[in-house]
């Protein structure tokens, strides 16, 4: 089992990779026997690993045909995932602190310092670097807070990859913002008041949440979303 449950995440990760560097683009199919080929791995894991990403919004299944990649979300959708977010992960903030930890506290610094090291371009390497490290950061505070039920919630959003598919092809372009508020919560998570923590990563969230309709509103300005951005197309390796 060990073995098995790596080689799924591994699938996994490397199905995040084909959505957030533009090779999967809005409306390809993907199949499991054609993945399974393309990946070089039997059917079972791909299946496993689709279905993980059709429960975070990051594939949908078609009847009779599959999968396909989604739409990018649009303007209602992003605000449904962040205020879902806004009412979980101040919560799961707060239960982290009071959990406090030294080593812990040294893996959100270093999920922060790969933030600050990860190249702030548009190419699909940097965006899927900074992406990791910030999804890192996040998903330390929630499996720190040790509340199942929450944890699930969590990772049923699947919000940070639906919203890094907007960079595809522009950059992450609130890195700097999202360094500093990331400092300011760490900061806080170490004086170990949980009441405070709540506050600052609500105010975080918002501030992700405005963000992103703003860069959902200047991809729409460009004359479409920005995974049309210079990047080879290969999809229909993954349609049959």
């Amino acid at each position: 089992m060990p073995v098995r449950s790596t080689l799924v995440d591994q699938v996994y990760e490397r199905l995040m990779e084909l959505l957030l560097d533009g090779t999967l683009h809005s409306g390809d199919p993907v199949s499991i026997d054609g993945t399974a080929r393309h990946l070089g791995v039997s059917p079972t894991p791909v299946r496993e690993a689709l279905a993980r990403l059709e429960s975070t919004g990051n594939v949908v299944r078609v009847a009779m045909r599959g999968y396909r990649v989604p739409e990018m979300p649009d303007a209602k959708e992003i605000s449904d995932v962040m205020d879902a977010r806004l009412l979980i992960e101040p919560q799961l903030a707060e239960l982290a602190c009071t959990r406090g930890g030294a080593d812990w506290l040294d893996a959100l610094e270093e999920a922060i310092e790969e933030q600050e090291l990860a190249p702030h371009t548009s190419d699909a390497a940097a965006i899927r670097t900074y992406h990791r490290a910030d999804e890192r950061f996040h998903r330390l505070i929630a499996e720190h807070a040790d509340n199942g039920a929450l944890l699930r919630a969590y990772d049923a959003l699947g919000g940070h990859a639906q919203r890094f598919r907007l960079f595809i092809g522009v950059g992450v372009q609130d890195s700097a913002a999202a360094i500093a508020e990331h400092r300011e919560l760490l900061a806080a998570m170490r004086r170990g008041y949980a009441p405070e923590v709540y506050r600052i990563m609500h105010t975080h969230i918002l501030g992700v949440k405005q963000r992103a309709l703003a860069e959902r509103a200047q991809a729409q300005q460009a004359g479409g979303t920005a995974n049309s951005g210079g990047h080879s197309h290969d999809g229909a390796a993954f349609g049959s």
